[in-house]
């Protein structure tokens, strides 16, 4: 895949609960409501760093009784598909202002396959996903060029694609939510990238506590242990706010 290399700086973030209050799993919980808990455990255990994203979808991969289709899929998307609050027009002034947004995801592949055809999302240049579940997209390959099939791989992407574009650290603004996207924040808090947390977990703070990462700045809900989540206070907060973040990555 050709990048255009006058790109000023880049976004690399996660999307499930950072930049859309749905999981990564909730598709399939919806084509098989029998998994529902199931599926719920393992999320938790990956998003808390107890179990490898790997053996999560291995786990998956066993519990499900049929394959999971396209015909899935468009119809979770077309009863539940949900951003935040102005997640695609930050998208949108990101790409008008030069400014790479790519989603750097455990989510699978298919999602974003299907929701850019559907045109439920601006026209993204790179999303990084677990490839789990894949549809075969003839139009969209190059936007998967990269995978993630571990959590590691996020920084490992938001690095080879920073360097693709000649940009420095200070260039790139890392977002994410939960302790799932920790090494990610590790790489940015070790290069010098800005962090921002979405609707921060406790498992994220926790993971940068002990590693000696400093969020920069916090954006929406921050989770104390335990605390449930509350959509309706996550869904009042704009996201076209963040352009203040990507300004001054875009300025560095």
């Amino acid at each position: 895949m050709t990048l255009d290399t006058s790109y000023r700086a880049m976004v690399s973030s996660d999307w499930s609960e950072c930049l859309s209050p749905n999981g990564p799993f909730d598709p399939l919980s919806f084509a098989f409501p029998q998994l529902n808990d199931e599926l719920s455990s393992i999320f938790r255990s990956y998003t808390g760093n107890e179990i490898s994203l790997r053996a999560a979808t291995d786990k998956i991969r066993q519990l499900l009784p049929e394959p999971f289709t396209r015909e899935h899929m468009d119809a979770y998307l077309d009863r539940f598909f949900r951003t935040y609050t102005n997640v695609p027009e930050l998208m949108e002034w990101c790409l008008s202002n030069e400014v790479l947004f790519m989603l750097n995801t455990t989510g699978t592949q298919a999602y974003f396959q299907r929701a850019l055809e559907k045109k439920l999302l601006p026209p993204i240049h790179i999303v990084a996903a677990n490839p789990m579940i894949t549809f075969d997209t003839p139009g969209l390959k190059t936007c998967f060029d990269y995978q993630v099939l571990e959590i590691e791989d996020k920084a490992l992407n938001s690095q080879a694609v920073m360097e693709r574009l000649g940009l420095t650290p200070a260039r790139v603004v890392v977002m994410g939510d939960s302790g799932g996207d920790g090494p990610h924040f590790l790489w940015g808090g070790k290069n010098g990238a800005h962090l921002v947390g979405n609707m921060t977990k406790y498992s994220l703070q926790a993971f940068c506590d002990s590693s000696g990462v400093t969020i920069g700045r916090h954006f929406g809900m921050v989770y104390a242990k335990g605390e449930p989540r509350d959509l309706e206070r996550e869904m009042s907060f704009d996201f076209k706010e963040l352009t203040d973040v990507v300004r001054e990555a875009m300025d560095s």
